[in-house]
């Protein structure tokens, strides 16, 4: 009997033990509830993840017409185009693009051309009729003339008066001829500078239609070499095709791009671009090949940020050089870009979820000690996506919590030792 009782009481202390162990360790805010992670000491890698796109170093642009300008054309729209990817031969077809306004234009042109060519026969026929008017009427006054001349011969014998009489009807003729003459010339000059006129107009309306029809031929885009088409993209990152325009200031319909040399354009936000520089280190991955790792290195930086079309945040264009040549790789394959903007070495490091802050001034961790933990004050030095190094208040061997208790300031905190001070 009392060796059963003796064994009651051996189990009852137990149990106490037990419960008094369960509430010391997970006591008010349930501490069993917390995830740790061990303090890791080695490289530290900090880096700038961004998405982009990748697209070829050179590329042949597949431009609209030229001309449009002159024309009074600034817009044009793709009424047909081949499908993105289509590899295509020099000469073959590209697209098509609305002829509609050109051939309005045309159509005016062909009308104008007809109304000065009439003009022209008309200036032509009434030139040659006025001057043979004008030689006509001076030949019958040349005739007339020897008439006058030969009456004034014969009047030797005549008496003076009569004499008197010939004489001026012969100067009269003579005046009537010079004037007939000047009559001539003036004309003459009058429908040469007529016929100019006329002749400029229909060469000025010719050339204007032929450089219309030639125009509309140019509405036919066809490859200038040889290559895979990819679409242009508008300054929204959409595509040009079927409705969408050209313009003279942005006239490129497609790109033939050269797939030996890639590079990844991708936008950093004006938060992080202070860390980027030319010749940073990159690590490319590609969304279509999961598996592929190819690495890179930026290649350029842009100086002046624009807006984001996504949101209002600015961003600045950075353009990072594939290293590799992979016949696998296609323009507009999303990737995912690591740029690594330092590296440091035997560096104590712990998640960023396990850090806190109290107030602006003092940054701390929860600390594992024993069956419970405390707050440890520390300094916190780089940090990368997951990660921030600790200059201070660490030593390596430590486990960290990466949750917050419900009553943080319950639990006792440990300054550094140049403060001397604990609260």
């Amino acid at each position: 009997m009392a060796n059963k009782k003796q064994r009651l009481l051996i189990i009852s202390l137990g149990v106490a033990i037990l419960v008094f162990l369960f509430l010391w360790t997970y006591k008010g805010d349930r501490i069993e509830k917390n995830i740790f992670s061990e303090v890791h000491k080695g490289d530290f890698e900090i880096s700038v993840f961004t998405s982009g796109e990748l697209e070829a170093k050179n590329s042949i642009q597949i431009l609209g017409p030229e001309g449009l300008r002159s024309v009074n054309i600034y817009q044009i729209k793709i009424t047909d185009i081949v499908p993105e990817g289509t590899v295509v031969k020099k000469g073959d077809f590209i697209a098509t693009l609305d002829k509609a306004e050109l051939g309005n234009k045309l159509k005016d042109a062909s009308n104008d051309l007809q109304k000065y060519q009439s003009q022209y026969t008309q200036t032509r026929l009434d030139t040659a009729l006025q001057l043979r008017l004008a030689r006509d009427e001076m030949v019958n006054q040349e005739f007339s003339l020897k008439e006058k001349q030969i009456a004034l011969e014969q009047s030797a014998y005549e008496p003076p008066a009569t004499i008197r009489q010939i004489q001026l009807e012969f100067d009269r003729t003579n005046r009537a001829l010079e004037q007939s003459r000047k009559n001539y010339e003036l004309k003459k000059s009058q429908y040469v500078a007529k016929m100019e006129e006329a002749g400029a107009s229909l060469s000025q309306a010719l050339t204007s239609y032929d450089r219309l029809t030639e125009l509309l031929q140019k509405f036919t885009i066809t490859a200038p070499e040889g290559g895979m088409l990819i679409y242009q993209r508008e300054w929204n990152g959409k595509k040009r095709g079927v409705g969408s325009t050209i313009g003279v200031w942005d006239p490129t319909v497609a790109t033939l791009p050269d797939l030996t040399f890639m590079n990844s354009k991708t936008y950093v936000n004006e938060v992080d671009i202070r860390k980027i520089k030319a010749s940073q280190t990159v690590q490319v991955t590609l969304d279509a090949y999961p598996d592929k790792k190819l690495s890179g290195i930026v290649s350029s930086v842009a100086n002046v940020g624009e807006q984001n079309p996504k949101n209002d945040s600015k961003v600045f264009e950075v353009v990072i050089k594939i290293n590799e040549k992979d016949t696998t790789l296609r323009p507009a394959m999303t990737t995912g870009n690591k740029i690594i903007v330092n590296k440091l070495k035997d560096v104590l490091s712990i998640p960023l979820e396990s850090v806190h802050n109290l107030g602006d001034s003092v940054t701390y961790v929860f600390v594992k000690q024993g069956l419970s933990m405390v707050r440890q004050e520390i300094v916190a030095g780089e940090t990368n996506e997951n990660f921030a190094v600790v200059k201070q208040g660490l030593t390596g061997t430590e486990q960290v919590y990466l949750s917050m208790p419900s009553k943080p300031e319950s639990y006792k905190l440990f300054r550094l030792a140049r403060n001397k001070k604990t609260f």
